[in-house]
């Protein structure tokens, strides 16, 4: 039976991507989607969806007669400036995504022990949210430090909160750092973590990991409390388009 894409982690869907990108390079002068299917094992009806994501992302390319070869981003990214081919793949994603969704997105990462936004996708239908109180000294309030804080383990995260004290930002934030560590450690890692005006008023935010290896990331987005509704769905399709941003993470 075909595997459904929306049935399948975004981690397992950058597993079956990297497998596939590996067969096409040994195909320099293309391959087809069923001789792929043949030699990796997975089912066509899964694969199709899987050289989609891979040939809009610019991973692979569709040769004229037939047959998938590397990609522009593939080559992008075994470029000299690689880093910048990176931030650049990560940047074209996000604003997709803030097209997609409707709303400011994010790119976290928990580096050095802080917590970072290092790229986000806004605009004037969709502002980002104001940032009054510094990113990395209010993860325990905002959607991304605390979607980043449950990957860690326990030791991990009391020592953040050890040089980083869980302040009043709204009359929503968690202040208790028992209750708040007992928020993270019940709240499974793949699960989205939410923040419904605890580090502004007016903002709701929610947050997906992307973590892969030893990086820990996550995707995130912001809107006012006046679009709430469509949080849900806007994080359902957060988590779906999770697997590109992965995928450059991989590299």
């Amino acid at each position: 039976m075909a595997l459904e894409y929306r049935q399948i982690a975004p981690v397992y869907a950058v597993q079956y991507a990297l497998r596939v990108l590996e067969a096409v390079d040994h195909h320099r002068h293309g391959v087809t989607a069923e001789q792929l299917a043949r030699e990796i094992g997975v089912p066509i009806g899964y694969l199709s969806q899987l050289l989609a994501m891979l040939k809009r992302e610019r991973y692979l390319a569709f040769l004229p007669g037939g047959g998938y070869v590397t990609g522009e981003s593939l080559v992008l990214l075994g470029a000299a400036d690689r880093e910048q081919a990176l931030a650049d793949k990560l940047n074209s994603v996000l604003n997709e995504l803030r097209d997609e969704v409707g709303a400011a997105v994010y790119f976290g990462r928990y580096e050095d022990g802080e917590v970072t936004v290092v790229d986000v996708a806004d605009g004037p239908a969709t502002p980002r949210v104001n940032e009054w109180v510094d990113f990395r000294s209010s993860a325990h309030a905002s959607a991304v430090g605390k979607c980043l804080l449950a990957q860690l383990d326990h030791r991990g995260r009391r020592e953040h909160l050890s040089r980083h004290r869980t302040a009043r930002l709204t009359s929503r934030t968690v202040v208790n750092e028992k209750a708040l560590l007992s928020e993270l450690e019940s709240r499974p890692a793949s699960h989205p973590m939410l923040d419904l005006q605890e580090y502004a008023v007016g903002t709701v935010c929610a947050a997906v990991p992307v973590t892969i290896g030893k990086t820990v990331a996550c995707l995130a987005l912001s809107m006012p409390t006046s679009q709430a509704h469509r949080l849900k769905p806007a994080v359902d399709t957060l988590n779906e388009r999770a697997a590109p941003v992965l995928l450059s993470l991989s590299f």
